[in-house]
Order: structure tokens, then sequence, then C-alpha cells
């Protein structure tokens, strides 16, 4: 499937790193290093505009890299693009690491996963059917 998207960073195509990544890797589109403090949170640009068929999303998630390794994550993960969003992707970036990060111009913050999705209309009843798990979540199964 092709995708039509704007570059305005001057910075590579998101890019699937391995033949079988499902998410891209997208870079940060600043000019000089910016520092994110523990616990504060930054809406980074990627100086990228997409334009997504009718019945696809963009979801926005972590890079496991930096999470493990210095606790960077995505916010809202995972964040999504619609497919009727035309403006500049941003990726909220939060630090829930003890020590400050230095995002550096280009740097990889976050991948991109497209997905097709389905669109469901609400059926309002009085009860649902029944099944053999019923109500029972939050660990109801006792097992670890």
């Amino acid at each position: 499937m092709k995708v039509k998207i704007v570059n305005l960073s001057g910075l590579d195509l998101p890019a699937y790193e391995t033949p079988e990544s499902a998410g891209m890797d997208v870079r940060a589109a600043i000019k000089e290093p910016q520092t994110l403090h523990p616990g504060e949170r930054a809406l980074i640009p990627t100086g990228l505009k997409i334009q997504l068929p009718a019945g696809y999303e963009c979801q926005v998630r972590p890079r496991s890299g930096l999470a493990l390794k210095k606790g960077i994550t995505v916010l809202n993960t995972p964040g999504t693009v619609d497919a009727d969003y035309r403006g500049e992707i941003g990726i909220i970036l939060i630090n829930l690491s003890s020590e400050p990060f230095e995002i550096a111009p280009g740097e990889r913050i976050a991948q991109l996963v497209i997905n097709q999705y389905t669109r469901i209309q609400w059926e309002p009843v009085e009860r649902l059917d029944e099944t053999k798990r019923g109500d029972g979540g939050f660990g109801h199964t006792g097992t670890n």
C-alpha cells in the first residue's frame, strides 16, 4: 500500500529497520538538542504529514530500547493519527527516569504502525450473552 507523505524535516522518511518490523522509526525534527527532565513531557515535531486511506490509522508507539534503557516513552500510547488528519505528526514524549535525557536532532524517538480498523454501531440492549468468564476481570483467574 502506498501512503502519501510530506516531509518538511529534511530527515530520512520513517523506515522499517528489519524485514519483519511492524513499526517504522520516526525521527525528532528539531534544530537543537532538547533536554527532557525527569517527569517532564514535551511535544516533539517530526516534520511529517501523511494522507492515509479511509479505514486506516497510524499508531504512534514507543521505541522499546528508549523505554528500557532511558525511561523515555510515548505518553499517550498508542497515539492515533486519523485518516482525515493532515497536520504535522507530533510525538508526546515523557521522561519516566530519574535522569535528564537529551533528544538529539534527527534521533529516532518513536515508531509508527499503520493499521486497518473497523467502525461499529452501538446496539443498546438490556443484557449481554452469558460466557464462562462472565464479568471476571483484573486477575480473577488467580494465576500469575
